[in-house]
Parts: structure tokens; sequence; C-alpha cells
């Protein structure tokens, strides 16, 4: 009746069939933002994809508990150990609290998750509120797998089996990325406490038994999911950036306070299975923070684009895959959401049967979606349970809505099941929604729908000399007038 589930495990390189460590539930943990900026639009790959997985972990039936942490001290400017605190640094840099900026970009981080309609977890974790665990995890370790030096306490990679498999890296080759400390026994080992340099003051430093200083990021990360979740548990996302530090240094600190062996067991890593996205590539090289003006989510809404076009961006390519941004792209991604709100429109002005409730798994879809929709809820599973492939769950759902003859309520009862896992919020949305004005927009949509009912009316009366002055009125201030347009969409800014 379902298929079974099968995601891509980093650690092993293999398509792997999800078993949970706890029947029935669903523990993920996902490496959330480190708040010194504002998100660009590939951080939120990240999360969309997140949400995905969290979703399909839903419609199948599971019991889901998902951690999502926000990182505001502890991280360094190089994501190894060397640079300045990230946090600090924008602290510095713009004269204010360093818990001003934390709390500042952390609610443009929300207003973005927001946005893409993704889920609230069962918990947001701030690391600063785990200090003391923090301690206490890195004390039970610090004797049988940590040396201490003059700038911090340092984890000895060479004391845990199997150092740097998730990266799938040589030891030297690995660490490109990471500065040289002097007195490191290896290059590939990385301070789990900080000490704040003498005669130098942090906003952010506490006492430990190493000296006055701060956690190291890859430090956060275990205790938080160790202490929400449990260890093992099932899954750890992130970016595929995180696979080849960040993520093998958080496994190495499992291995030591869990005491388990190597990694031909997964689950000795702390989580069963490792997933990672893509990265969304830009070939304007403006998706990086240090190129200024970055490309983030509410400048898509400023030239014309609703968030949710770049979730259906995001979902048209399998989240292993690299995702060229283009505005092309986005527009041809926005054309595809409107096909579908349109159509889901038309199906609810023919029932009075309400909106379907919420809720959703695979199961209760069978139950109440009658005989002849099942097999494209079969498919539909079929294709979100292999490593969530979206883009046959899509093109299933779009033949749904082009079925003839189907009673429209158990059209969009079905069509509700499927948006419940792919989460475009198609039985909310409306045309108007998504026909946002773009900033520099000389016209307001008053003025538009305005001019359009006169030139109908001069239309109707076949005065067409009328009709073209108000389309080139219109166009003068930035308005196409989209004669014809198959989606009945009349006009764009």
């Amino acid at each position: 009746m379902t298929a079974p589930l099968h995601l891509f495990n980093s650690l092993t390189r293999a398509i792997e069939t999800f078993t949970p460590v706890h029947p029935g539930e669903a523990r993920v943990y996902t490496c959330g933002p480190t708040v010194y900026n504002y998100p660009h639009i590939g951080n939120m790959r990240a999360y969309v994809f997140a949400d995905l997985l969290g979703r399909t972990l839903s419609w199948k039936g599971y019991a889901l508990t998902h951690v999502i942490n926000i990182t505001d001290v502890g991280h360094l400017t190089d994501d190894a150990d060397a640079g300045e605190d990230k946090l600090e640094k924008a602290a510095s840099a713009r004269k204010q609290s360093i818990w001003d900026i934390a709390d500042h970009y952390t609610q443009a981080y929300w207003a973005d998750v927001r946005a893409l309609n993704i889920r609230q977890p069962a918990e947001w974790t701030i690391a600063t509120k785990f200090v003391p665990q923090m301690l206490e995890f890195a004390e039970s370790i610090a004797d049988r797998h940590c040396y201490e030096l003059e700038s911090g306490l340092y984890f000895d990679v060479s004391t845990v089996a199997d150092y740097g498999r998730l990266a799938r890296t040589s030891t030297d080759e690995g660490e490109s990325r990471i500065e040289a400390v002097e007195g490191k026994r290896h290059p590939a080992d990385f301070a789990i406490w900080r000490k704040t340099p003498p005669g130098e003051s942090r906003q952010m430093e506490w006492d430990s038994p190493w000296g006055r200083g701060a956690p190291g990021w890859h430090l956060e990360c275990s205790v938080m999911s160790g202490a929400l979740l449990g260890f093992p548990f099932d899954i750890h996302t992130g970016g595929i950036d995180h696979r080849e530090i960040h993520h093998p240094n958080e496994i190495a600190q499992n291995q030591a306070y869990c005491c388990t062996n190597g990694l031909d067991n997964p689950a000795n890593s702390g989580a069963k299975l490792w997933m990672h996205n893509n990265f969304l590539v830009d070939r304007s090289g403006k998706m990086s923070k240090s190129a200024g003006e970055f490309l983030r989510l509410p400048l898509l809404a400023e030239k014309g684009y609703h968030p949710l076009a770049y979730r259906m961006m995001c979902l048209q390519a399998h989240y292993r895959s690299e995702l060229e941004f283009s505005w092309e792209g986005l527009g041809a991604a926005l054309t595809r959401l409107k096909r579908l709100v349109m159509a889901v429109e038309a199906l609810k002005s023919r029932t009075d049967a309400g909106i379907p409730a919420d809720g959703w798994t695979q199961l209760k879809a069978h139950d109440e979606v009658g005989g002849t929709l099942l097999p494209l809820l079969a498919r539909f599973d079929e294709a979100i349970s292999d490593d969530l492939n979206t883009a046959v769950a899509l093109t299933v759902l779009e033949d749904l809505l082009s079925l003839k003859k189907i009673d429209p309520a158990e059209k969009l009862t079905a069509v509700a099941a499927m948006d419940a896992v792919l989460g475009l919020g198609l039985l909310a949305l409306t045309r108007a929604d998504l026909r946002i004005r773009p900033k520099d927009a000389a016209v307001t949509e008053v003025e538009i729908e305005d001019a359009l009912a006169r030139r109908k009316a001069a239309r109707a009366q076949k005065d067409f000399a009328t009709s073209d002055a108000i389309r080139d009125e219109l166009a003068v201030k930035g308005v196409e007038v989209m004669d014809g347009d198959p989606l009945g969409w009349e006009w764009k800014l």
C-alpha cells in the first residue's frame, strides 16, 4: 500500500531504506544559520530541503521531532579554527550589541522561513542557551580525546576511528580550508573551546576549566542534537559544504562522547543517516555575502516574484543536484506555480465541500480519496519515497489536476494530500497573492485594474483606438498587457 522510504546516506554514499531508531518516530537535526547577516537564497535551499524531508516523514506516518539550531556564538570567519567569531565581528563593525545583532538576523531568518512555507520545527535551539551542557560534554571527553594549548582545548582526531570518512578525503587533502594553529598534534585537530586571548574581552564569553572563552562551533551541534534527540538519532541534515569539516568534526565528538567505535556502523556517528543538499549556483557571483548586495528572498519579492516561486524552483530539481539560479528560471517556476494555483481555484469554485483538513499521511489519503485517484496517489508516494524525487512528484500532481470527469471535491482532497508534502500552499494561495508589485513600480494595482476595465469596455464597443491608447499608457508605466495570455493573467509588471 505504501512504498518503503529510501534515502541517500552521505556517510555510506548509498541509498538506504529508512528504519527509525525508535519505532514509529523520526528524529531529525538540521544545522541552522549563523545569525551574523541575512540569509541568502542559497542558504535557504537547505531549509526547503529539510522541510521537504520532515513533511515526507510525516506523510509516511512517523511522529516527527525536528530540531533546528541557531548559532549565535562560536562560528569563526573560517569554518575551522581561524579568524574572528562571526557574531563578534558583525557587532564590532555595526557598533551594536552582539545580542541585538543575533536577534535581528534571527528574526530575518524566521521571516524567510515563514515566506517559504517551511513548517516550524519541534524546537529552535539557541546555542548560547546550551553553554552549561557544552561545558559538561567537553569535560566528559577532555581526558581521553583532547589536549590544551594556549589558544584553547583541542580535539585529537587520532583518538577516534575513521575520522573524515564522511568527507571522503585524505588527511592532508581534506584540510585545505584549515589554517594551521601552532602546537596542534595533527592538522585536522579542532578547537572545542577557544580561550579569550590575554588582554582581550568578548561580548559572549564564559568561565571554563580551560580559561574564560567560548565554545567551538562543532561542539554546539553535537551537544544540542544529543540533548534533544538522544544518540543515536535518525537523520542529521545540512548543506553539502558541512560535509567536509563541520560534520566530520561533529561525528568525532559524538564518537568520543558515546564511546562508540568505527563508522562501518553508521549509528556510531551519532545519527544513522547524514543527508546533504547540493549548492544553489549563481553565475552572476551575487550569492556570496561578501559580494555586498547578495541575493535575498526579499529581493525576489521586490522584483515581483512570490517567495513560493523559489520553493517551486527548488522542488523542480533533486535536492542532491546542483541548481543554477537565473531570473528566467525563477520566472518559469512562477508560471508553473500560477498554473497550479489557477487549477486549484477552479476546483474550489466547483465545490462547496470546503477546504480539506490538514495532517495528511499517505494512509489517511488512501482512506479518503476515491478509487479512481488511488493509482495517482501511489505514483506520488513512490516518487517522494525515492529519495525525495520531487521533480516526478510535481508531474504526478499536474497529471491529477488535468484529469476530467472527476468529482472536484475528491480531486481537491488529493491535491491537499500531495501538497502536504510539497508545501506550496496551493489551497490557500490565490492569483492575487502571486501578483506581487515590484518595489520600483510606478503604478498601483488599483490604477492598473481601473485602466484594464476601461480598456475592456472600449474593446467591447470596438473602439480599438482607445483600447490601444490605454495599453500604451500602461506600457509607459511598466505594465505589460498580456492579450491572449493562456493563463488568463491579463497583465504583469
